[in-house]
């Protein structure tokens, strides 16, 4: 690193972002991850729907951006995203192509068929989401599910990802021993701390983050919604405690308030972090627009970096 990794000829941000201070009680991995959900998560926005030949196009321009993984879709929602996954599968992509699935092992099957990389396997793990959206499933169903859809995931030789959503609305004591079961029984690949609602502090990312960490010893993924207006900040802030996965999505597109915004995560790591990733800054602005264009989702005039107003004044 510089000796001014605050300033440079592309970029001037606050030198206490690298202060002793700062940067002491920070946990960065070497790497960041950028695991992309436009074309699953990004479709949930409400209006947005993206036909078989509008993914595929997307997918293209994703993988030339240079994400490291790509979120297909979710092959059981329809046969169209399970035939855009077949078409994903078939480009000979440098990205790895993941698709989102319940923790069943007929989704596991399904997204083999399809071809694809590796799993997200969902399942809901939090007081609220157990409570009203799945009342009759006990804390035992859903460790008895995670572990035989994640050992099946992993027979399968597919890239195992554990999305135990609503992450922190959860009973800590619940969540501590979900994770020890599928730890013992299941070994996923990594594990998502999954904040659904948007409902969490940045310092509060990160005592879970470690936590998480602590548990598992395996890496963590992090995945943020923007309810609060946080979703870059507590981003930052499980990369800050050692998360080594970025979920992200182009122009921040996602269901209620949207995702972690592609293009806002890379640009922070860089800058705030001195992190840098695959991905090619100088086609992040093409990739925005191709999505605004055919997701038909306009953008704030505003948004952070690829606004139509952005670094403008009067």
């Amino acid at each position: 690193m510089s000796d001014t990794p605050w300033a440079c000829d592309d970029f001037w941000v606050s030198p206490l972002n690298y202060s002793d201070e700062v940067r002491g009680s920070l946990d960065l991995p070497e790497r960041v991850e950028i695991h992309d959900v436009t074309l699953r998560d990004g479709e949930q926005t409400p209006g947005v729907v993206f036909r078989i030949e509008e993914k595929i196009e997307i997918a293209r321009a994703l993988d030339d951006l240079g994400v490291d993984r790509i979120e297909g879709g979710m092959p059981a929602v329809s046969a169209d995203d399970a035939k855009a996954i077949e078409e994903m599968a078939q480009l000979g992509m440098r990205a790895k192509l993941m698709t989102f699935c319940r923790a069943t092992p007929a989704d596991i099957d399904l997204s083999l068929k399809c071809g694809a990389d590796g799993v997200v396997i969902e399942i809901p793990c939090s007081i609220p989401k157990l409570k009203y959206q799945f009342p009759k499933w006990s804390e035992e169903d859903v460790i008895e599910r995670s572990v035989e859809t994640i050992a099946h995931a992993k027979a399968a030789g597919l890239h195992t990802v554990y999305f135990p959503y609503d992450t922190t609305r959860a009973d800590l004591g619940f969540l501590d021993r979900l994770l020890g079961e599928v730890m013992d029984r299941g070994n996923p690949d990594s594990v998502g701390v999954v904040d659904t609602t948007g409902c969490l502090l940045p310092r509060a990312m990160e005592v879970l983050v470690r936590r998480v960490r602590s548990l598992t010893g395996i890496p963590v993924e992090v995945h943020t919604h923007n309810d609060l207006g946080m979703g870059i900040a507590t981003t930052l802030s499980a990369v800050g405690a050692g998360a080594k996965v970025a979920h992200v999505s182009v122009n921040a597109l996602g269901e209620r308030s949207g995702n972690a915004s592609l293009d806002e995560v890379v640009v922070g790591l860089r800058t705030l972090y001195g992190i840098s990733t695959n991905v090619n800054f100088e086609k992040l602005e093409k990739v925005s627009g191709l999505v605004q264009r055919l997701s038909g989702y306009p953008l704030a005039p505003g948004k952070a970096l690829t606004g139509l107003n952005t670094f403008t004044r009067e």
